[in-house]
C-alpha cells in the first residue's frame, strides 16, 4: 500500500513516466491520470486490475481497494472495467522472497516498477557499521518514450517517500 501511495505521488510529479506508446498509431501517450495497474498471478498467467486515480486514493483507500481487487482476480471474477487500461504498473516479488528483478512493461503503458522484498543488512557510516532494512526498487523502461535520467528522477522520488511516510498521508 506504502509503494503503490509512494508510486501514485511519485507519477504525479514525474508526468513524463505516467506514458505510454500507440504503436498502432506510433505515438506517445500522455496519461491524464494516474491510475495503478497491480501485477496479480492467477492459474492462467497474470492479470493487472487497476486503482484508478490512486494519487487521490488515501492509504486505507488504496488497502481496501487493492485486497478487493486481488480477491477477484483470484477467483477470476473481475470485470473488464477493473482490469483494462491503467497507465502504470507495479509488480512486486518480495513476498515469493525475490530480492531483485526486471520487470517486463506491461503495453501500451512506457514503464513498470519492479519492487523486491526488504532485507536486513548492514551499511557502513562515518565508519560505524550500523544495522538497517533494504529493499531494492527498480523501473522498467520504454525508451521510445522516457529516458533514464527521467527513470532515475521518478525513483528518487518514489524513495523519498517511502523514507518519509507522513508525506503518504493525505
Amino acid at each position: 500500500d506504502f509503494v503503490v501511495k509512494a508510486a501514485a505521488l511519485a507519477l504525479k510529479e514525474n508526468p513524463g513516466i505516467n506514458t505510454g506508446f500507440d504503436s498502432k498509431k506510433n505515438v506517445i501517450i500522455q496519461y491524464k491520470t494516474v491510475d495503478i495497474s497491480l501485477a496479480v498471478s492467477v492459474p492462467d498467467g497474470l492479470i493487472t486490475p487497476v486503482l484508478w486515480q490512486a494519487d487521490y486514493m488515501s492509504l486505507s483507500d488504496i488497502s481496501q481497494e487493492a485486497k478487493k481487487l486481488v480477491v477477484k482476480a483470484k477467483e477470476g471474477t473481475l470485470q473488464p472495467h477493473e482490469y483494462q487500461g491503467g497507465s502504470f504498473t507495479i509488480s512486486n516479488l518480495g513476498m515469493f522472497g525475490v530480492t531483485g528483478f526486471q520487470a517486463v512493461i506491461n503495453p501500451p503503458q512506457a514503464a513498470i516498477l519492479a519492487v523486491g522484498g526488504i532485507n536486513e543488512s548492514a551499511l557502513s557510516n562515518q565508519g560505524k557499521i550500523i544495522p538497517c532494512h533494504l529493499m531494492n526498487l527498480s523501473v522498467s523502461l520504454d525508451h521510445r518514450v522516457i529516458d533514464g535520467a527521467e527513470g532515475a528522477k521518478f525513483i528518487n522520488s518514489v524513495k523519498f517517500f517511502l523514507e518519509n511516510p507522513s508525506s503518504l498521508i493525505i
